[in-house]
């Protein structure tokens, strides 16, 4: 399971190294890396990249939001591997979608992976804080623990 909030940085090759926590539910050494929403990457496993694209790819092409979503999220995709040290190069269309400079915040979101650029993410926390406390109130009204 991927989990855990990580820093890290990029190289001057445009590499990240992903932390070992993350690396070891990494079956293989690949990944697919595509944009995110919110100005983030994500990073998948093949098998999970599979099942959202199917997904994506199913919807009708005459689907103005339907080929939104195959353009942002399907068409930037790559597949990328895990070097010997357990780095990935993050490809510089995609470092420029967004907006990724030197210092990073990795998520591991169970199924898939955000890398985002250390100061937008601060930012995108403190500018969605009133957008995060009221989406609590309304899910702490349906999930009992």
């Amino acid at each position: 399971m991927l989990t855990g909030q990580y820093k890290t940085t990029i190289d001057e090759k445009g590499r990240i190294l992903i932390p070992t926590r993350l690396k070891q539910d990494i079956p293989g050494n690949h990944m697919i890396i595509t944009a995110g929403i919110d100005s983030c990457l994500w990073l998948f496993l093949p098998s999970t990249w599979q099942v959202l694209s199917d997904k994506i790819m199913e919807t009708s092409l005459f689907s103005h939001g339907a080929r939104l979503l195959q353009r942002r999220i399907i068409a930037p995709a790559m597949e990328i591997a895990l070097d010997k040290l357990g780095r990935l190069l993050i490809p510089q269309n995609l470092k420029d979608t967004a907006l990724i400079k030197k210092n990073c915040v990795l998520h591991g979101l169970k199924k898939f992976i955000e890398i985002w650029d250390a100061e937008k993410y601060e930012s995108y926390l403190k500018d969605n804080e009133n957008d995060f406390q009221k989406a609590a109130e309304e899910l702490g009204g349906t999930v009992i623990i």
